[in-house]
């Protein structure tokens, strides 16, 4: 039988092997890896390159609503489109709740704002507001069609919980079978530090690292895992930025609890001093948790190489910083407490870590391929339809050059941001070609394909462990 599609030549990784082998391809699924390929419609010539399962980016904010003249930069066709270039062809944004609201209603909504998405894409729920109709009705009612991933807040005063809240959450989560992501940072320690900060003249965006210290994450971080120990429900720990909260995931995991750990480029590249920047070009670097120091970098690398963290994620969210409605909106202009918390990251995520990690030797191409798409797909229940190299997986498969050499420019990629907080970075090693369930939908400059994106099923069958040593 002939094949759609063959990709000839390359070098091809998962996150258990690197071997030389050809892939064959038809409807949509990979049907044949290594062997005589016989007759193909295309065959792509991967010599010299590396062909990886596609990266999947399963923490990314997308239209997301943002608060009172505010508007985030991106919607699903920028977003999705840029995530592409990136290498990407899954994604999962956050459908978010906001208080007095309708779970099912917000979902209802979100859901279609991905219609024409580029890539395929699965979702998170946000819950702010744990009424009894949320969590007796509308929350198992989500999980049970298969959104089994929900995300509560330790910081944000409209968007926080207290612990009974994330209790409550936490035990319906367990019951129906879902996981809990958190953001941990301990809002009262932040608001306090911002009061002083204020009180003191001190408003530029420096003062949003100094406000929200390494000491507020880390309490938060220890209060998650321990709410999430009494519960007995598996937790995934978001955007972790520094090695004591490192050492808290460490020995909650050595206590037994059900942890998956994840980080972001920021905390490998950017450093606090960034929000220092003359003119408020600070506020370009505003995000949360904030980027540390050198010495922080050091420490998630460490947690990057041996293994404590899971996922490599962007925390993609994107506002644009010339901008009434972005960060620098009126407020925003004027203290660090009003600059929208966020920045773009969902294309440069795979080309700053297959750069810094595979390329300086920091990590090896299997490490790679499971921090950026299998322990994705496997913490998301989409493994192992998405996330490999396998025959009967999708042919979601990325071609990188690992030789080509970038400057990153903001000019140069593809979301509806008007910078890039890597601007002048330099990378070793690009995604050239991406193909989505066997369609080449990047080439080069080029997208050739464009809404060929769809919702990714999430299977309540046994996907493994989410790790990948």
């Amino acid at each position: 039988m002939s094949y759609d599609l063959v990709i000839a030549n390359g070098t091809v990784a998962t996150a258990a092997d690197v071997f030389e082998a050809d892939i064959g391809i038809r409807d949509g699924r990979i049907a044949q890896i290594g062997g005589d390929m016989g007759d193909a419609r295309r065959v792509i010539d991967a010599a010299g390159r590396y062909v990886l399962p596609g990266g999947i980016d399963s923490h990314v904010h997308i239209a997301q609503p943002s608060g009172p003249g505010v508007v985030m930069a991106d919607d699903f066709n920028s977003a999705t489109r840029a995530a592409a270039f990136g290498g990407n062809t899954t994604v999962m944004p956050f459908c978010l709740q906001e208080r007095g609201q309708s779970l099912a209603a917000a979902f209802r909504d979100y859901r279609k704002k991905a219609e024409g998405s580029h890539v395929d894409f699965g979702f998170h729920m946000i819950v702010t507001d744990p009424t009894p109709q949320v969590l007796g009705q509308e929350l198992p009612a989500l999980i049970e069609e298969g959104q089994r991933s929900v995300k509560v807040f330790m910081t944000y005063e409209a968007m926080r919980m207290d612990d009974a809240g994330i209790l409550a959450t936490m035990d319906v989560a367990r019951r129906h079978g879902a996981k809990v992501m958190v953001h941990c940072e301990n809002e009262d320690v932040i608001a306090f530090l911002a009061d002083r900060a204020a009180d003191a003249g001190n408003v530029e965006p420096r003062a949003h690292a100094t406000t929200r210290p390494v000491a507020a994450e880390r309490e938060a971080t220890h209060r998650a895992l321990t709410l999430a120990e009494v519960v007995d429900v598996p937790i995934v720990i978001v955007h972790v930025s520094n090695g004591a909260s490192i050492d808290e995931i460490a020995r909650a995991r050595s206590r037994g609890v059900n942890i998956t750990a994840e980080t972001c480029p920021q905390y490998l590249v950017l450093e606090a001093d960034d929000l220092s920047r003359d003119n408020w070009e600070g506020a370009k670097f505003v995000c949360s948790p904030p980027p540390r120091d050198t010495q922080e970098q050091q420490n998630c690398w460490r947690g990057i190489q041996t293994g404590l963290f899971d996922l490599f994620s962007s925390d993609h969210c994107p506002f644009r910083y010339e901008d009434d409605h972005g960060k620098l909106n009126p407020a925003g202009r004027r203290s660090f407490r009003h600059i929208p918390n966020g920045i773009p990251g969902i294309e440069t995520r795979l080309p700053i870590l297959f750069s810094e990690g595979v390329m300086k030797g920091r990590i090896d191409l299997t490490r790679f391929v499971a921090l950026t798409s299998t322990n994705h797909a496997r913490t998301y229940d989409m493994y192992p339809r998405k996330g490999t190299i396998a025959v009967g997986s999708d042919a979601d498969i990325t071609i990188w050059d690992p030789q080509i050499c970038r400057t990153i420019r903001h000019a140069g990629l593809h979301d509806a941001a008007d910078y890039s907080p890597y601007e002048g970075f330099e990378v070793t090693g690009w995604p050239e070609t991406v193909i989505l369930r066997g369609v080449p939908v990047v080439e080069g400059a080029t997208m050739t394909v464009h809404g060929a994106g769809s919702e990714v099923p999430r299977d309540r069958a046994k996907t493994g462990s989410a790790r990948v040593p």
